[in-house]
This record gives C-alpha cells, structure tokens and sequence, in this order.
C-alpha cells in the first residue's frame, strides 16, 4: 500500500525498476536486431525495435520520475506529478511513430517479393529467449507499478509484456516461413507493428484524459460518495469533482451539515472527511470540503443574497428605538431566503409592553423585506 511508502521510497524504487527495464532492454535490442539480421528474420528486427522503444519508455520514466518528484513551490502548487503525464503522451507518440515505420518497411518488402529474407532455427531461439526475459520484467514492474501507484510505470510494464507478445509473434512468423508460407514472418512483422502503435494510442489518449481534467472511473467515485455519506454529521453530499494528476487524486466536495451547528463544528466536520478520505483511497492525494447548510445547487440564481452589512440596516430600521441595545445576531441562509436572530438583554424580554412591540417589528420586517423568511427574538441574561 503508498501508504506504508513515502514519496521518495516510491521514486527509488520506479527509477529503479526503469534502470533495471533499460539494462536489459539495450541486451534484448542489441541480440534480436542482429540475430535478426544473421538469421534473416525483418519480424525479428522489428521485435528488436520493439525492445529499443521499451528502453527509451525507461528512460522516459527515468526522467519523469526525476522531474515530477520535485516539491510543490508556489508556481506549481499541486506539485509535478505531470510530468510523468506528459512523458507517457511522448512515448505513446513514439510508439505510433514506431508502429508506422516497420509496417512502412516491411510493405515495400512485400511489394518486392525477391526482397523477402528466409529466416533460420536461430531467429527462433532468440525469440523464445526474449519472450521468458520479458515476462520476468513484466511482472516486477508491474510489482513495483503496484506498490508506488505509478500510472506510467504501469503503462511500462505492459509495454514488456507486449514485446513478449510480439516475441511470440515472431516465432509463429518464423516458423510459419519454415512450414513453407514465406509471407509469414512479414505479416508477423506488420502485426507486431500495429501491437506497437495500438499501445501507443491508448497510452496517448489516456494521458490526454489526466491532461484535461477527466473524473476518476464511476466506481470509484461512487466508492468515494459513500464513505463521505458515512461520516457522522454529513446530513448529504452535492457537487462531487475529481481529477487525477499522476499517480495522484484531487477531490472537491459539497457536504450539508445541520444548518444550526457553529462554523467550527461544520469546519471540523470538513477535516474529518479530508481525513477519512486520504486514509481510506491511496489515490486521494488532497480534498477540498465546501460545508453547505443545503443542497445549495442553483440558490440566489435570481441575485446575491443579503450580505450581514445589509442585514445589520434592516435591523437598525425597524428596529431604531432599540438599536444600540442589541447585543448580537446570526443570519441563516437557508432555501433562498434568510432567517434571522436576534439577541437582546434579558430584561427586555421580561417587559410585555416591551416585548410585545419587538415581535410586531419582526413581523412587519418579514412582511415587508422578501428576501427575510423569518425573524427569530433571544434574550440572553
């Protein structure tokens, strides 16, 4: 779990594993495109530049970790997790670019049948090789991808494995040639290339998807809604918003409290549910909580509503006799309008005549001011 990993653990271990990845990706580049060109094998070549771009992934990776661990600084507040974002469309890009010039190739082979090599036992062997080596480096990065919720380091390992597929590729290729079809290793050639661009596709549009603010998956969004509605003093939750940024999630939230309790008590219900959150996602990097007496969605569409400066005017006059005596009030927003109260000295209330006038004040300040619902009279010893 990230949890048990700081940041710079989980930066060591993906560069790494991309340091590992790149070792072993220039010795399977190096063997298969020259093997591939003793054994006379264009599939085998391919797959060798298959294994170049797994390596230059890995130092992509290299470099994206390096960049986006950097701290957060006031130009950059959410941190440079993107970095990595933007390393994974430049190798999704590469990998297109990749796919397009082997299919390129081996078309204008096909087109010129006497251009077309006889590959031998040893392009088999080779292939066989790579496909072990590459499994192996599949399953640890992808180990490692886990362990420090890397999105790029995940997109990676895949990327070995697809060179293990294309490995597998090659040896139906290969031996197909040597059953007697001699078409068989150029298709295998060309459906290595289209593995190779199809992978960089997805990678480009799922970067693209981070980039412009795209919400986590419908699941676990509502995994999230779920845990907020189960914190105690959450009364509902509105306005939901998430986006991803790295291997990191930003969440915004709406909650309704109950419209009576303190500023302080809502805003500690905020923290709580901060709280909860990053301790329950390892995704969840920060929340931002918006605390709401309401489901406030479309409210004071028609204009703003009263500010406290507005409200201290209205009291002053309908209440002129005795506004220097009151003590304190506290406006509620509540349903497009405002419910207020009022505190005076005790010894006002204990007067009828007194009291008497103050309740037909509220009454003609609710009856004459539509955006008042309600004025609510305390005495306060």
């Amino acid at each position: 779990m990230v949890g048990q990993i700081d940041a710079g653990r989980a930066d060591t271990l993906k560069a790494r594993a991309s340091l590992v990845g790149a070792g072993m990706n220039i010795t399977q580049t190096a063997i298969k495109i020259s093997f591939g060109i003793l054994g006379h094998s264009a599939a085998l070549v391919a797959d060798g530049i298959h294994s170049l771009t797994d390596l230059l992934s890995d130092l992509l990776v290299i470099i994206a970790v390096r960049l986006g661990s950097r701290k957060a600084d006031r130009d950059h507040p959410y941190g440079h997790r993107r970095f990595e974002t933007i390393a994974t469309v430049i190798l999704g890009v590469s990998l297109v670019a990749v796919g397009g010039g082997i299919t390129w190739s081996v078309m204008q082979r096909i087109a010129n049948p006497e251009l077309l090599p006889v590959p031998n036992y040893l392009s088999l062997v080779i292939a066989a090789v790579s496909i072990l080596i590459n499994e192996g480096l599949y399953h640890y990065t992808k180990h490692i991808a886990k362990l420090t919720r890397s999105k790029l380091l995940m997109a990676n390992a895949w990327h070995q494995r697809s060179d293990a597929m294309s490995s597998i590729v090659v040896m139906i290729g290969v031996g197909g040639v040597m059953l007697g079809y001699p078409l068989a290793d150029a298709i295998a050639a060309i459906v290595v290339a289209i593995m190779v661009a199809k992978i960089g596709l997805d990678l480009i549009f799922d970067s693209i998807k981070e980039l412009v603010d795209t919400s986590l998956p419908p699941a676990l969004v509502a995994e999230i809604r779920t845990a907020i509605r189960a914190i105690d003093g959450v009364q509902g939750i509105h306005l939901l918003r998430s986006r991803q940024m790295g291997e990191d999630a930003l969440i915004d939230a709406h909650i309704v409290v109950d419209s009576r309790i303190t500023v302080s008590e809502g805003h500690t219900i905020g923290d709580v549910v901060r709280d909860e959150l990053i301790n329950q996602f390892d995704d969840v990097m920060d929340v931002l909580v918006h605390i709401d007496t309401e489901n406030d969605e479309g409210l004071f569409e028609n204009g703003r509503p009263l500010a406290r400066s507005d409200v201290q005017r209205l009291l002053e006059r309908y209440f002129a006799d005795v506004k220097f005596i009151i003590e304190e009030f506290r406006i509620h927003y509540l349903d497009g309008q405002i419910e207020v109260e009022v505190i005076f000295p005790l010894a006002l209330g204990e007067q009828p005549h007194s009291l008497l006038k103050l309740k037909q004040q509220s009454r003609r300040m609710v009856a004459q001011e539509r955006k008042i619902n309600g004025v609510h009279l305390f005495f306060k010893a």
